[in-house]
């Protein structure tokens, strides 16, 4: 047995000091007075003074590169760096190649991992204009979700047939995941930046091009779709505080429409690309700085229900040019908790929200089965945090296979002190041990 002594506890929108008992893979108990004698005795003290602790981050949307991107990153590379983040469960992205747009990829990621994923996992299955029999394939109790991208991707994965959009909004039962940019909209403002600057546009015309309007009327299409057909809806990455109106804040119990906003969208802005230049070049665009402070307030009000990342690296070489040539994407899962820690100490959010929007709400929203939150006989899937001991990302510490943040050099003024997996010490002392994930299973 594991005792994690005296922390903190961040749980459910408080914040109590108290200790949790593990006992093989689960939270066995909850102490909020003393612990008895007896289970101090029989017990491996992880002493907690001054440290939170929190429920395991779960990130809806991230991009892991396997199969066929590999030189980007991979499973093992990039939930190694997840778990050193305090991410304990993620959900990955169907554009990888082979893309996820058939059973018999899907499977063979879900292989993959059983035997590389240093964290808990599983996949989206991707939805094309030619694939809906596979889509009905699907395993709900096994899969998170069907991702549609409503705006440009990789190869073929772009949704655009209205007709085949109709039909699996109607005929999908399990939630869909939408990527919201206008296809016709960024196209015409692609055109008018050519005719200006040619094939060199400079990034700063990133956010003009996947413009605000290109964000808006795809999400809106989305949102009459969902409510046409009743579907669960959930939009990823939203970037613009128009696209705020089309969301309720209201309980996440309530919500058959949700949405998601990334760490990305919650901290830099447009203003940063003149620092930055193409390191923070993602689909959608970082915008301004006013969408930026409305994203963290819907967030705190409850518009917007989970916090992720979209990580997605690249090599640098790949981030070179300017809107044409560099690659979008970047990442983040290492350092996505303590960016929003930091947001915390800036005075922008609650800690207590920060988990409830990055552990609590994925799991409510996906319906994971025991993980999300600090329950007895849920699987012990925690992280303490040192809130007081700066942590300052250098090269020597990225863990991605790209090995750049856009956050290098940047120092937090909180760190991850350990990560716990399925009740077994997954980093501590700033290594991640050879622990492996489990594949999450849903509710549904």
């Amino acid at each position: 047995m594991i005792l994690i002594h005296n922390a903190i506890i961040i749980n459910e929108d408080k914040s109590l000091a108290g200790s949790v008992l593990i006992k093989d893979d689960l939270i066995s108990e909850i102490y909020y007075k003393e612990v008895p004698e007896e289970i101090l005795k029989k017990s491996k003290v992880i002493k907690a003074d001054g440290l939170w602790l929190v429920p395991g981050v779960i990130d809806d949307q991230v991009h892991f590169r396997e199969p066929g991107l590999t030189h980007k990153g991979n499973i093992a590379s990039e939930s190694k760096a997840a778990i050193a983040g305090g991410v304990t469960s993620y959900m990955e992205m169907p554009n990888t190649n082979p893309q996820t747009i058939t059973i018999s990829v899907l499977e063979n990621k879900f292989e993959i991992a059983s035997t590389n994923s240093y964290s808990n996992y599983s996949f989206f299955m991707g939805a094309t204009n030619d694939n809906q029999k596979e889509l009905k394939k699907v395993d709900p109790k096994k899969v998170c979700g069907i991702k549609i991208f409503m705006g440009s991707s990789t190869g073929n994965m772009l949704v655009d047939n209205k007709k085949v959009l109709e039909s699996i909004f109607a005929e999908t039962e399990m939630l869909i995941a939408t990527h919201c940019e206008k296809e016709e909209i960024i196209k015409a403002n692609l055109e008018k930046y050519k005719a200006k600057f040619g094939e060199n546009i400079p990034i700063v015309y990133h956010p003009l091009i996947r413009s605000e309007e290109a964000c808006y009327r795809s999400s809106s299409e989305a949102v009459e779709l969902a409510h046409k057909y009743g579907t669960k809806l959930h939009i990823l990455h939203i970037s613009t505080a128009k696209e705020l109106s089309l969301f309720e804040n209201k309980p996440l119990a309530e919500k058959k429409i949700t949405a998601e906003a990334c760490v990305h969208h919650l901290w830099f802005t447009d203003e940063d690309y003149l620092t930055q230049g193409t390191r923070i070049k993602w689909n959608p665009a970082v915008k301004t700085k006013n969408d930026r402070e409305e994203l963290l307030k819907a967030v705190s009000e409850d518009k917007l229900d989970v916090i992720a990342t979209d990580h997605a690296p690249h090599l640098l070489s790949e981030k070179e040019g300017g809107c044409l040539q560099a690659a979008s994407g970047g990442p983040l899962i290492q350092h996505s908790l303590q960016v929003m820690l930091e947001c915390v100490k800036k005075g922008k959010i609650t800690k207590e929200k920060v988990i409830r929007k990055m552990c609590h709400a994925p799991a409510e929203l996906f319906q994971i089965h025991k993980r999300g939150y600090i329950r007895k006989g849920y699987y012990a899937d925690l992280v303490l945090i040192n809130p007081d001991k700066n942590y300052t990302v250098t090269k020597d510490n990225i863990l991605y296979k790209c090995q750049w943040s856009p956050f290098e050099g940047y120092t937090f003024s909180s760190s991850i002190d350990t990560t716990f997996l399925n009740g077994k010490i997954a980093f501590e002392n700033g290594k991640v041990n050879e622990v492996r994930g489990k594949a999450l299973e849903f509710e549904r």
